[in-house]
């Protein structure tokens, strides 16, 4: 199929880690990806480690924008709105106090350190039960497989059994996540009576086309250069789905079905992984190209 049939129909960024993101009508993307994406994240004060919503699902039930005019070292500080209507900033003193409140567990709101601050991004007390742990965070069934993890390069698949996320990042492996509508439409076809919306996979850019599409597309951009306005991205791997996907957030219900049936039929898998080879300028209603 002709790659002029998809286009950016939205982007995505996510001032805070887990919280609800933002929609942009342009951005460029860089190196690191979207601008000012994952600026911020919580660190679980038990655990002394970085978590987003795999653990606090609560955090989805929150949202950020950036505050213009300030600076927290590496990003702008946050306005934060809470799931009961409230707002925090994160340059008030009682941010971590008030935040640890909504969430009910004791945490701190941390902005982008240096990567050379690799004790920031460690995992620090790791659970004994590596594989349990695991299988709560994909949220698998007694039975289903793990998802594949050989599809991650050896040194980012190195660098997150050390760390809660890349080092200098609060991404979750790569700095970039890009899905289609045809995913989306592929995966109501497998759960019908399921809600499905963006927000539960949280990407990125999210792909329109003209054909009204239905199956896994953009895992057929794996290995090849694509265009996205001026900037080159290189797509590497399908992303494996984890317990956020089936959580409850804003007006969506929790469904577990969403799980059962990417498991079934995905391999676990919706949207994709990418870095970006050439940065460039990217809006909304801009031609995707293939290579």
């Amino acid at each position: 199929m002709s790659s002029q049939h998809f286009t950016v129909k939205e982007i995505w960024r996510y001032p805070v880690k887990s919280m609800q993101g933002e929609k942009l009508s342009e951005t460029v993307l860089t190196v690191g990806g979207v601008p000012l994406d994952r600026g911020w994240a919580v660190r679980d004060e038990a655990t002394q480690t970085i978590v987003g919503a795999k653990k606090i699902g609560e955090l989805l039930n929150c949202s950020a924008r950036y505050i213009d005019g300030t600076n927290a070292g590496a990003v702008p500080h946050v306005e934060i709105m809470l799931a009961d209507g409230n707002t925090i900033r994160s340059d008030d003193e009682q941010v971590h106090e008030k935040l640890s409140n909504a969430l009910g567990q004791d945490v701190t709101l941390w902005p982008l350190q240096p990567a050379d601050n690799k004790e920031h991004y460690r995992t620090k007390n790791a659970p004994e039960d590596m594989e349990a742990e695991m299988r709560a965070i994909f949220a698998l069934e007694p039975g289903e497989p793990l998802p594949d993890f050989s599809a991650f390069p050896p040194d980012v698949l190195g660098e997150l059994m050390e760390f809660a996320t890349p080092v200098g990042t609060y991404f979750d492996a790569f700095p970039l996540d890009i899905l289609t509508e045809a995913s989306l439409r592929h995966l109501q076809t497998l759960t019908p009576d399921a809600v499905l919306d963006v927000r539960r996979f949280r990407p990125n850019i999210l792909v329109g086309d003209s054909d009204n599409m239905s199956g896994l597309e953009e895992a057929k951009w794996i290995g090849r250069p694509v265009t996205i306005g001026n900037a080159r991205i290189d797509a590497v791997m399908e992303c494996p789905r984890c317990i956020m996907t089936t959580r409850a957030q804003g007006d969506l219900p929790r469904d577990a079905s969403i799980m059962r049936a990417m498991v079934a039929h995905t391999a676990q898998n919706l949207s994709i992984y990418c870095n970006i080879s050439k940065p460039g300028r990217v809006a909304e209603g801009d031609t995707i190209t293939l290579g």
